[in-house]
């Protein structure tokens, strides 16, 4: 019955990707609640506002210790509020940090291995969609450098921490836009003559989940499992402004809630509720994109399908342009 009705849902995109498909999940999956997280640390990105916000007040409200990263201080610190009245014994810290800004980065890095022992779950989800063309300070088109160059650099600077967990998670909020997107590392930035903010942004969201795919084959074997999801289409302050056609559903539109709690599931462990006994690390090298507590396809349109091998050279090809771009070398991450 269950999967009957989730792959009713699937073949259609309104009732897949809008409240309705995670509401008849929901409850003909009789989801429970994820796991409790009391005593694990937890770096969310984004947490200012939207999924990022939700989803820190979520793994708050499971007994996280929160490290929450966000570039508007003011919200940032309503999103702190919000954490600590939804906590229990957590501790929630947070760090107001321009993550395209390097330097920035590097520093804030070296403040939490100053204060912490391991990382158990970092969570990706900065990110937004620019009408117009702008760059990040080392001149990389701006949607780029927020979605694929920023998550990159911290998660390889916060390598040795995540290592340390010993079984620790990477969740990257990517979007159901990067369905209409090939991976080409050649197209993969922008000119500004050439610049659409849709079509960047969808095709940084495909980026995200080959750089998604490539942590788990290079750290799996280390404790590391990496995970890329979507929310669906969900209510953010900038919807209306960046596509105008989606914020009209209006109602339909998932709460920020709804659109971060696979995010807040994968990184609480709840995808192990589909391991086989024994199985403690399950789906660390799996592909595809997680939807609503499940692991989906990553092409729908033939003309974006990649063969397995060509993802692998993919995978391998943007980790070093990556590399390469962030000149993150000597961190001792890159097996």
């Amino acid at each position: 019955m269950t999967d009957a009705v989730d792959g009713l849902l699937e073949g259609t995109i309104v009732g897949s990707f809008t409240r309705i498909g995670i509401a008849v999940r929901r409850r003909v999956g009789h989801w429970s609640e994820p796991p409790r997280l009391d005593g694990k640390v937890i770096l969310v990105t984004g947490a200012s506002s939207g999924i990022g916000r939700a989803a820190a007040v979520s793994l708050a409200h499971l007994g996280a210790d929160l490290i929450l990263v966000g570039r508007d201080e003011v919200r940032l610190a309503s999103t702190y509020r919000s954490a600590v009245e939804a906590g229990g014994r957590g501790r929630v810290v947070r760090a107001s940090v321009d993550l395209v800004d390097p330097l920035e980065v590097v520093s804030f890095v070296d403040g939490v291995k100053g204060t912490e022992s391991r990382l158990d779950g970092l969570v990706h989800c900065a990110g937004a969609l620019y009408t117009d063309y702008r760059t990040a300070p080392d001149g990389t088109e701006l949607t780029l450098s927020t979605a694929v160059l920023a998550p990159f650099h911290l998660t390889r600077l916060l390598a040795p921490l995540l290592f340390a967990a010993q079984h620790s998670v990477i969740v990257t909020v990517s979007s159901g836009g990067m369905y209409t997107q090939r991976f080409d590392l050649d197209d993969l930035e922008m000119t500004e003559a050439e610049y659409r903010g849709v079509t960047a942004y969808a095709r940084a969201k495909r980026a995200q989940v080959v750089l998604a795919h490539e942590w788990a084959r290079r750290w799996g074997q280390q404790g590391v499992g990496s995970f890329a999801m979507h929310p669906g289409w969900v209510e953010t302050p900038g919807l209306s402004t960046s596509l105008p056609s989606v914020a009209r559903l209006g109602p339909l539109l998932r709460t920020p809630a709804e659109g971060a709690d696979t995010a807040v599931w994968l990184v609480a462990g709840g995808y192990r509720n589909d391991a086989t006994p024994g199985d403690e690390q399950p789906h660390h090298e799996a592909e595809g994109i997680w939807l609503d507590r499940r692991r989906r396809p990553e092409y729908y349109v033939p003309s974006t399908y990649r063969r397995r091998a060509d993802r692998r050279r993919d995978g391998e090809a943007l980790w070093q342009w990556c590399a390469d771009r962030t000149d993150a070398g000597g961190t001792g991450a890159d097996q």
